[in-house]
This record gives C-alpha cells, structure tokens and sequence, in this order.
C-alpha cells in the first residue's frame, strides 16, 4: 500500500464548520503529499466562499470540482447523485470521505459502487451534526436514524468531532458495527495569536450563519434585555449571511434595535473578533463548532450555550455556559461588559486549548483512520 493517497472530500454545503474543517484536512493532506480533491454543492456560498476556493485551486492535485446538490432529499436528488458520481468515479480515490449528511450518503453509497468495479477505496463518514441533530420521536428522525443504520454496512471508518455527536450517534442510531474514533477540530499555531480589539468596537458579536439553528434571534432578543440591566443600549455587530438574514433584519427593525446594531457579509473570524469587545455564540444545536475554538485561541471573552461539544471545550461546569434562552444570554452578557476583566479571568486556558486542539494532532489521527480503513 502506498503512503502517498488520493483523497476526495465530498460534502453539500460549502459554508461554516464544516468548509472550514474541510479545508484544515485538505491543507495538512496536502502538506503531507497526498493527491486531494472536494466536490461539493455549486448553489450555496458567496463571494466570501468563492474566494476561498481561490486560495484553494492550486493546491489541489485532483480539483475542486461543484455541482447542483439539494440539501432535503427530493426528485433532483437523483440527477445530482449521478452527476456527483460520475466526478468522483474520474477521480478514482483511494479515500473517499464524505461530511455531513448529504456527503456522507454520497461518499457511503458511491465508494461501495466503485468497490463492485473491484476499486479500492476506503469510505469514511464525519456526521458533523448533520441527520443527528433530529428528534428521534418524530417520523423524520426516525427515518434519518433507519437509514444511517442501514448505511453503517457501507462503512469502513466513522470520526465524531465531539464526544456528544459520538454519544448522540449511541443513543440515537445504536452502536457503531465499524471502527470509530473521536477527533476533535483544531486550529494552526497562528490562530493561537490574541486579537486585538479595535478601540471604536462594538459591545457584543455575533458571527456565523443566519439561521435559527445558530440563534441568531436568541441574540438580538437578549440585547434587549441586557440594554435594559445596563441602563444604556448594548451595541452589537453581526456578521455572517444565509436565508433567515431577512427575518433578523425584521427582528431588528421591530424592536428598535437598529442605531445599535451592524449586519456584515461574512468575512474571516480574526478580522470580525477585532469589532466587539465580547463574542456571544447562542446556538440551540452544534456538534463542535469551530467559531468557538477560534474564539479562544484569539483570547477573547465568549459568551456560548452548553449544546454538542461546546461544554467540552470550556469545561461542563464552565460560568461561561448558558441555555439557548435571551433571559440567560441578557443576564450573562450584562455581568459580563459590566466587568469585562472578572469576566475574562472565566475563559479556559489557551495552552491548555493548543495542545487539545492543534491542527496537526487533528490531521494525524484522521490520516491514521484513513490507513486503518484501506485495510478493512
């Protein structure tokens, strides 16, 4: 076996988390000498992605190659699933890794297709949240979790990014048949760096996508509610796009929030970190977010909700945690830009931090799977 591989990433969406951990794996893949590829959806992202992938071009040996992938299951997902298929079939992979739910099911399903070709190639699945995220009670979760077990037998590697999307995969689809292992996210040296915090900053950020999930709406709510202990408004910044901006715009107007508060297309975390005093993240779901980690790494202070993985970055029973709720995201925000300096003495160790969370320990333990795999 040689220990130079091809290796292709396929994944739906090219934003937020698992974009960013894509390309994290495919730096250090390539680093290493391996030949890597992405394909990936070609309708979602903007000019922020788009740049990205500009970075991206010439280092990757097998191409970026984007196509039309939906993100609910429906009558074009099997035109996409050919076309996907006859991308990945060209690129004949060693490793095929498949990210989020839609990744995941392509990679699973097109890996087992080439292997009846008598290919070999190792098929490997990152949840990221992704189907897991579902109420098992409902008939959606139920068929989610049916089809992920269904899909297990065409598996050969499974890498949980949190100990809780390990623990919900457990509870929800059942334990693993296959070799699993837990790798969490990391972050370069350089992100390790302190941001400075621009002297005209707002109050509070929040960055990343625009959607409920994220809590978008639990933030401006609490603004509210915070503005109200202080006895003076809480200037916030946000940054970041998707589907729901226009709802929070709405949300803004209706509650007279709009002197105090700033919408920012996407840009990069370090340069967004330096707008605000305090980073809030107020997700009702994660599995083990990115945004967080950089925010640490970055030294600044945090506000976040104790969902996914998040409670095994700070500690479980970290000060700095909260419920996804605007009363408690208020309450936390106001202590903590009325003693920003007592409020900062809560976050985890940054030391500590890099030797958890380093993008080399990362990329190590999954090119370990990735061998692991091609012996199954």
């Amino acid at each position: 076996m040689a220990d130079t591989l091809r290796i292709v990433h396929c994944f739906r969406s090219p934003v937020g988390g698992i974009f960013r951990h894509v390309r994290d794996l495919t730096e250090a893949q390539v680093a290493a000498g391996h030949a890597v590829g992405l394909v990936c959806d070609s309708t979602t992202g903007g000019d922020f992605e788009e740049h990205l992938f500009e970075q991206m071009k010439g280092t990757m040996a097998l191409g970026i190659h984007r196509t039309p992938m939906q993100r609910h299951v429906g009558p074009g997902d099997l035109a996409s699933a050919w076309r996907t298929f006859g991308i990945i079939k060209e690129l004949r992979p060693d490793v095929l890794h498949g990210h989020g739910a839609k990744g995941g099911a392509y990679a699973r399903l097109f890996g087992s297709l080439l292997r009846v070709s008598r290919s070999r190639v190792a098929r490997l699945y990152s949840p990221h949240g992704g189907s897991l995220h579902y109420d098992e009670t409902t008939a959606t979760g139920k068929l989610f979790f049916a089809l992920e077990r269904f899909m297990a037998r065409f598996t050969d590697y499974l890498l949980f990014v949190s100990d809780y999307e390990r623990q919900t995969y457990r509870s929800k689809v059942g334990e693993p048949p296959i070799p699993n292992n837990l790798v969490y996210n990391g972050l370069s040296a350089a992100e390790f760096e302190p941001v400075r915090t621009e002297q005209t900053a707002a109050d509070v950020l929040y960055i990343g996508m625009m959607r409920d999930l994220k809590g978008p709406d639990i933030f401006i709510d609490a603004l509210v509610l915070a503005g109200t202990r202080l006895g003076r408004p809480v200037k916030a910044v946000m940054v970041g796009d998707g589907d729901d901006l226009p709802r929070y715009h709405a949300q803004v107007k209706r509650l007279g929030l709009e002197g105090h508060m700033r919408f920012l297309p996407p840009m990069p975390a370090r340069k967004a970190f330096a707008l605000a005093e305090l980073v809030v993240v107020p997700s009702r779901a994660e599995a083990m977010p990115y945004i967080v980690l950089e925010t640490l790494a970055a030294g600044k202070s945090m506000i976040a909700t104790a969902v996914g993985g998040i409670p095994e970055i700070f500690g479980a029973g970290s000060p700095a945690l909260i419920r996804p709720d605007p009363r408690e995201l208020a309450g936390k925000m106001s202590a903590a830009l009325a003693d920003p300096e007592a409020y900062s003495s809560l976050m985890p160790d940054t030391a500590d931090l890099k030797t958890r969370f380093g993008a080399d320990v990362m990329a190590a333990a999954i090119e370990t799977a990735y061998f692991a795999a091609l012996k199954r």
